[in-house]
């Protein structure tokens, strides 16, 4: 494996949308995904109303990475060999000495061969791995809290409306009956009702700029850039086809489409890069609408579902090449990096906003790569706590201290997320400003076993992943 990574190399260049190409107010984005949740579990699924009361200090408890364990009510923060650095039950963080009692004297999950290496879903856990996903954590949390108040609970049922909450605000239907209701208003003077539409879709519709962040003139110049460049552009993402014009209209203006080759919506990930053609075919789209499945992908469009295996025999038609070079940017380790990698053998580069906050302020001396920060890649982000993507409840992102492990006092280790980021990550970078500046042959360090742990992180490496003289941290 080449110790670099350059996008000239690539010949197809794919994009996430959500969280990747178009980046949140995350803020005001956290409060509205939760508000949406905890109203439809207090008015359609009884819930008590204390669950829809949550002060500034509550974010601090949402922390990326996270599983929910479904049977104990434990939210749990791993070590990449599975032990629990942490852990909470409902919204209290547990003490050293309550994770020993529960989780024993090595502090082993019991589910963690079943998600390690698969990101299995199981209807006895949940992988908080995305920010549209990570409300719901504290959400859980606080359901844990009410349901301990209210009476002695030997197991939690309260999942699948969790599930119900999130079918009923993010349904492919929800965004078009906002305008069915705005309609009916208009034209018969009837009264609109949030309870037809859910909550977030007619939020965000009404006040894009409220959550949603444009993208600079340098991002869009560098797609401009990679197109030119003879690059294949792909935008593959999970959200409906209506949806994904409003996003991009408003970050990228009105000509979007001319920008990407192609564009794939209701991509229903991680399912895209692995089920077959039979198993999820790619759809015609009429006015936002699925039309019937094609046995195959002729040319290049707009089109909705879709698989891996008929998008890859177009791309060796459109490049001309056997095997086209294809690297894949997105946020979500479970559904972009780990499918794009494992399956299909892409690059993938993971835009990791903890980065952001978390990134060293100096570049280490003892890379040969190394070069001035002043020649890197255009680095906007301030060095402060980032709300609420840092947490002071749960720790960086990254390595933990932990206590307890055969006898011996506190020993520094790296996070499951770590590990993952490793394994299944060509590079990461905190968002796509952070190399719209660079040349297209710029080469980065790329991650590799036999590497420094912070090799591939680009423009710096996490603080804590740099190690002092006096503070080595384990691989277990």
């Amino acid at each position: 494996m080449a110790e670099h990574f350059s996008l000239a190399d690539c010949d197809v260049i794919g994009f996430d949308l959500d969280h990747t190409l178009c980046r949140y107010n995350v803020g005001c984005t956290f409060s509205l995904i939760y508000d949406s949740f905890a109203q439809f579990l207090v008015e359609h699924k009884g819930y008590d109303r204390e669950l829809m009361s949550v002060t500034p200090d509550c974010w601090d408890f949402c922390f990326k990475g996270l599983l929910l364990d479904l049977e104990d009510g434990n939210l749990l923060k791993l070590g990449e060999d599975g032990t629990v650095l942490r852990a909470s039950h409902g919204t209290r963080i547990l003490t050293v000495e309550e994770i020993l009692e529960t989780y024993g004297k090595k502090r082993k999950w019991k589910h963690f061969k079943t998600i390690n290496g698969t990101f299995a879903r199981s209807g006895k856990y949940h992988f908080y791995d995305n920010y549209f996903d990570l409300p719901g954590a504290l959400l859980c949390a606080r359901v844990v809290d009410l349901l301990d108040q209210n009476r002695n609970v030997k197991k939690y049922e309260f999942w699948k409306d969790v599930i119900a909450s999130i079918e009923y605000n993010y349904k492919a239907s929800a965004f078009k009956d906002y305008f069915i209701c705005l309609l009916q208003v208009l034209i018969q003077n009837t009264f609109f009702s949030e309870e037809d539409s859910g909550i977030y879709f007619p939020s965000v519709k009404k006040d894009p700029g409220k959550y949603l962040l444009r993208c600079s003139e340098s991002v869009k110049d560098w797609l401009r850039k990679l197109k030119n460049a003879g690059k294949v552009l792909l935008l593959i993402t999970s959200s409906h086809s209506d949806y994904c014009r409003l996003l991009c209209e408003h970050i990228l203006g009105e000509d979007f489409e001319e920008i990407f080759d192609m564009i794939i919506t209701n991509a229903l990930k991680p399912g895209f890069f692995t089920q077959t053609p039979q198993q999820r075919p790619f759809r015609t789209l009429v006015n936002d609408e699925e039309r019937e499945p094609l046995p195959s992908l002729e040319q290049p469009g707009w089109y909705s579902q879709g698989n891996w295996n008929h998008l890859n025999e177009l791309l060796k038609k459109i490049t001309g090449k056997s095997e086209p070079k294809v690297v894949y940017f997105g946020d979500s380790m479970r559904s972009d990096i780990f499918p794009a990698h494992s399956y299909n053998n892409c690059e993938t580069v993971l835009v990791l906003e903890e980065l952001e906050v978390e990134a060293s302020q100096q570049v280490t001396t003892d890379r040969k790569d190394s070069e001035p920060l002043e020649k890197k890649g255009k680095y906007e982000g301030k060095r402060q706590k980032m709300w609420p993507v840092l947490s002071e409840q749960w720790g960086s992102y990254f390595v933990d201290g932990v206590t307890g492990l055969e006898g011996e006092g506190e020993t520094q280790v790296y996070t499951w997320c770590t590990n993952n980021i490793n394994t299944y990550s060509t590079i990461a970078i905190p968002s796509l400003q952070a190399i719209a500046d660079l040349p297209l042959d710029h080469k980065f360090p790329r991650f590799c076993p036999d590497k420094p742990r912070f090799t591939g992180y680009y423009p710096r490496p996490p603080a804590a992943l740099v190690p002092r003289p006096s503070e080595p941290i384990t691989q277990e």
